[in-house]
């Protein structure tokens, strides 16, 4: 015996190799490939979650800078509140000390009427 050749013709033997080198490399072609696709996968998921996160953390900013914008417009509104009462109590503080000194006025007149 001297191999397989005594049992196929070397055109046999030629495609029966080149089918099992054929078979073998797309074995490990779609081994390849599967591990490929798996890491490239695994890495878009990454991305994705990255890309997710990035947008929540946009989103909270843009949701505190509108915040900080309320609270300063509200922070205005309530300068002008204590403006315009500042003012009326101003008003109401001469009105009193006209009023106090008109009655001591009439006080002091009224003691020396005979």
């Amino acid at each position: 015996m001297s191999g397989p050749s005594h049992f196929f013709s070397e055109s046999e033997l030629r495609q029966w190799i080149a089918t099992a080198v054929a078979e073998a490399f797309r074995e490990k072609l779609d081994e390849l490939f599967a591990e490929k696709v798996a890491a490239f996968v695994a890495e878009n998921e990454r991305r994705s979650r990255e890309l997710s996160l990035m947008e929540r953390v946009v989103r909270v900013e843009q949701e505190l800078k509108a915040l900080r914008e309320i609270e300063a417009a509200r922070f205005e509104a309530m300068d002008r509140r204590f403006e315009a009462l500042d003012k009326r109590l101003s008003f109401l503080q001469w009105m009193i000390g006209i009023g106090f000194s008109a009655i001591a006025l009439l006080v002091g007149l009224m003691r020396f009427k005979p």
